[in-house]
Parts: structure tokens; C-alpha cells; sequence
């Protein structure tokens, strides 16, 4: 059971600091991982910072309005910007479970947002990218938001990480949710497996997060490490320092972007500082599209259609930007298609780590991360995926081919609110299966699937195998956690 519950906040400001002098310098790994290795000499440094629920539009090079993103800009200045990089699935334990095990995440049985009442969560069967890089000799942390299963067994030191500090699932599960108060207990903050307090407000998060990670990179300068940095924000409900509050044109939204990209630079400069530039891929990215019904308090999909929870290009294509000075080109722009869940094979491909025994779904992008001449997605398809294993599209080049399902969508009377109050959804159905051209059409207005017979007939093939695929994989894959599931009610 929880511990403990809401204090003032001056007593979360004391640990937090008491964290930083004593607790973080003993932290070992509780990870069940294979036997480490020595290091290899000159293992490039990885650092994947990940928004949660921040629009394609919500970083200045991406055509964020009236929000100033100077360090952003500057990654993308000084490497490569993805304008055609997905996520697998809208929603945030479903797209968090795929950037870290290179897997869709209805192969691991992992659907939608987990919450403080789910029994289940990623199987410490899977690989994460921690575990990938455990092996070689890395020091591994995440810093931030897991989401991927609260209790003990699925946390993150039992998935390859040696140090966890963060929420173990969304900001808005508190006491203090706009809609059903009454619904979560006090939202718990996490050091490795110990709560170590409850939040009543959240200002100081984003610091917080970014202390811890700049105290990471410090520490272990003199190693090759992996930093997952996974903001709650701009999640709502919006929580924005002092020192950013009202700097924006964009009201809170544009000040916690704000806030946000401050906390790159400090990552950036804390890279810097180590003599660590060079040696370190650095990967930003959003789990998906903008929460839309929040109105001010949401993201901006800029010319892309619909937002979080759907599988329209507004809720997968999300803002990526990857700098890794010396090995990338920069200021390279990449239009090719690729997804979060390639990441971990293409960082396996980097380091000379072995691929999970597992089936995966991820290829190595490294080609069209280093803007090799001629590269192409390795991918045949991507497959978005939603609910329990229902395939909504399939994206082939610049083919996406939809199939019949029902998605939300705001109503065209749909006022924005401005107080951190949700408006309404309804719900549309697809009645029939809709192509799109997105390299002509990349706003999905029109649906060509009566010119292309032959195109909609390959991905309908693509999809079927895709179908089965996971139908097998699931039966396969979700008995893990049914095992674990026996010894549920032990965890509280």
C-alpha cells in the first residue's frame, strides 16, 4: 500500500535535495540481465528524451507558433530532422512499450494506458533497450514517466535499468483529476522501487527531471551509459517552474514546451561539459499527437489530421530530432518513413550488441540516420495498431491504407476550452477501407483507394499476414503475464 500520503510541498523539495546529496550515489541495478561485460573502448553514450503527448507542431523547426524552442532548433541544426517519424500506436503505456523493446506493442499485449489498478504491465521477459545495452557495459537510468506496469515486478529495475526516478504512470492519475477526482489515489514519486513521496502540484517536475538527469550524465562520464529521459509533460494537467511561467506567447502549453527545451539545453550543455558530444547519440521524440479536447492546454498536429488516440497522422507522426556530432550530417532533413520502434535495433547495430532472441518488429535506420546516399526505410510496411490487436492502417511508402473502425474526433462546434477542463469527443466510424497518398496528401483529405486497386490489393495482403502474425503472438506472448498474474494479489 502507499506509505504515505499528500504533504506540503516543502517537504517534497527536502528529499528531492536529500535524493541528490545521498540517495542517487548508492543506487545499484536490480535488474535481471545477463552477466556485464568491460566496456569496449569508445561505446557511444545514447540519450533518448521522450514528450509525452506533444504535437508534430510544438518545436520551433517543426512550425511551432508564438513558443521559442532555441535548443531543439539547434539539435536539428546540428543533425538530422525526421518530418515522416511514427510512433505505433497513440496512446502512451502502448507507444512507450514499443520505443523501448523495438516491438508493436499488441505483439506484448501491452493496450492503451495502464493505470494504478492494472495487474499487468511489460513482461521482464521482454528486452528493453536497457537490457541490449546492459551486456556491452553500460550504465543504465530513466529518469521521468515508466507507464509500463506499477508494480513490482514491471518496474523499471526489474527491465534492465539500474536507477529509476519518476512517476510510475500518467501525471493525471491523482486525486486532483479534472473529471473523476475521486477515481486515483495520491500520485506516488519513485526512487528505484521505493515511493519516496506524493506530489500535491507538480511545478517542479520538469527540473527536477532535469537535475537528475544532468547528475546522471556527471556521474557517469567516465563510463558508456543510456539516459532515458521521459517528461510527464506537456501531459496534462500543465505544470510549469517559475522561471518559465508566462514566457510564452502560447499561454501554460507554450510555457511548458518552453520549460522543456531548456532541459534538452541542459542535457546538451551537460554533454558539453564531459567532453561527451561526440560520443553520444542523442534521440528526441513524442510517444504521440495532442490530447485535442484540452484545447489550450494541447499541441498543435500543424497540417495533420485528428490527434492522440487515433491512428490519423495527427496521433502517430510526432516531432523527432537525432544529433550525434561527428557521426551525423548536419542540419539534414529526413523525409524517409521510420518509427520508434526501430530505434532499438539500429542502437543494437551502433554498439555491436545482439538483437533480442525474441521476435521483433524494429530495422536498423542507421542509414537513414547518417543520411546515407540512397537510403531507404528497411521496412516493407508499418503497421498502427489500436485497442486489442485491431490494425487500423498500414503505411507502405507513401501509401496508408485505412480499414473500417471507429475513431474520436472533436465536433465542428468544438469551442477550445482554456481552463484544463476536457471538452467532448464523438465517435465517427470509418465505414469502409479509405487510401491516402501522403506524400501529395499528407493532411488525409483524399481518399484515392478507387485509382489504386492494385496498391490497396498489396497492402491488404501485407495486412492479413500482419494479422496472423500477431494473432500468434499474442496467445504467445500474454501468457507471460498471466503467469506473473498469479502472484498479483500479493502486490499492493
Amino acid at each position: 500500500m502507499y506509505t504515505h500520503f499528500m504533504k506540503p510541498f516543502v517537504r517534497m523539495e527536502f528529499l528531492f535535495i536529500a535524493c541528490i546529496d545521498v540517495t542517487i550515489a548508492s543506487c545499484t541495478s536490480n535488474s535481471p540481465v545477463k552477466k556485464e561485460q568491460q566496456p569496449a573502448p569508445n561505446l557511444p553514450n545514447i540519450v533518448i528524451i521522450f514528450t509525452d503527448d506533444q504535437g508534430y507542431e510544438d518545436v520551433g523547426v517543426f512550425g511551432a507558433k508564438n513558443i521559442e524552442t532555441p535548443n531543439l532548433d539547434l539539435m536539428a541544426k546540428n543533425g538530422v530532422q525526421f518530418t515522416n517519424f511514427h510512433v505505433s500506436n497513440a496512446v502512451c503505456s502502448a507507444s512507450r512499450a514499443s520505443i523501448l523493446t523495438g516491438c508493436y506493442s499488441n505483439r506484448l499485449g501491452i493496450f492503451g494506458a495502464l493505470s494504478d489498478r492494472s495487474k499487468h504491465g511489460l513482461s521482464p521477459e521482454e528486452t528493453t533497450i536497457a537490457e541490449v545495452l546492459k551486456p556491452k557495459g553500460y550504465a543504465t537510468g530513466i529518469v521521468g514517466k515508466w507507464h509500463l506496469g506499477h508494480l513490482e515486478p514491471f518496474l523499471p529495475t526489474k527491465q534492465g535499468f539500474d536507477e529509476f526516478f519518476g512517476l510510475p504512470y500518467s501525471n493525471d492519475m491523482w486525486p486532483y483529476h479534472p473529471e473523476r477526482p475521486d477515481n486515483y489515489p495520491p500520485l506516488p514519486l519513485y526512487q528505484n522501487e521505493t515511493i519516496i513521496d506524493t506530489l500535491t502540484e507538480q511545478r517542479m517536475l520538469t527540473t527536477w527531471y532535469t537535475e537528475k538527469a544532468v547528475d546522471f550524465i556527471d556521474r557517469n562520464s567516465h563510463q558508456p551509459f543510456f539516459l532515458y529521459l521521459a517528461h510527464n509533460m506537456p501531459h496534462v494537467p500543465l505544470y510549469v517552474s517559475d522561471k518559465f511561467k508566462g514566457k510564452s506567447e502560447a499561454g501554460i502549453y507554450g510555457d511548458v514546451i518552453m520549460e522543456i527545451d531548456w532541459s534538452v539545453g541542459q542535457v546538451m550543455e551537460a554533454l558539453k561539459k564531459n567532453g561527451l558530444e561526440e560520443n553520444t547519440l542523442v534521440v528526441f521524440t513524442s510517444d504521440n499527437g495532442p490530447w485535442l479536447s484540452y484545447g489550450t492546454h494541447a499541441g498543435s498536429t500543424g497540417i495533420y489530421k485528428e490527434g492522440k488516440g487515433t491512428s490519423w497522422e495527427g496521433g502517430i507522426r510526432v516531432p523527432a530530432l537525432m544529433q550525434w556530432k561527428g557521426k551525423i550530417p548536419k542540419g539534414q532533413v529526413q523525409d524517409k518513413i521510420a518509427m520508434t520502434i526501430d530505434l532499438l535495433p539500429t542502437i543494437a547495430h551502433i554498439v555491436g550488441a545482439p538483437l533480442p532472441e525474441k521476435t521483433i518488429d524494429g530495422k536498423n535506420i542507421w542509414p537513414l540516420i547518417s543520411m546515407e546516399e540512397g537510403a531507404e526505410s528497411p521496412q516493407e510496411a508499418y503497421y498502427i495498431y489500436y485497442n486489442k490487436n485491431e490494425l487500423q492502417a498500414v503505411i507502405s511508402g507513401k501509401w496508408k491504407l485505412y480499414f473500417p473502425h471507429r475513431y474520436r474526433t472533436l465536433p465542428d462546434d468544438f469551442v477550445k476550452p482554456t481552463n484544463g477542463i476536457p471538452g467532448k469527443y464523438e465517435m465517427l466510424t470509418l465505414e469502409e477501407m479509405e487510401l491516402y497518398d501522403l506524400e501529395n496528401d499528407p493532411s488525409e483529405r483524399n481518399n484515392v483507394i478507387e485509382d489504386h486497386a492494385e496498391v490497396v490489393d498489396k497492402l491488404q495482403a501485407l495486412a492479413e499476414k500482419a494479422r496472423e502474425d500477431m494473432g500468434d503472438a499474442l496467445q504467445q506472448r500474454v501468457g507471460q503475464n498471466v503467469r506473473l498474474a498469479k502472484n498479483f494479489d500479493s502486490y499492493k
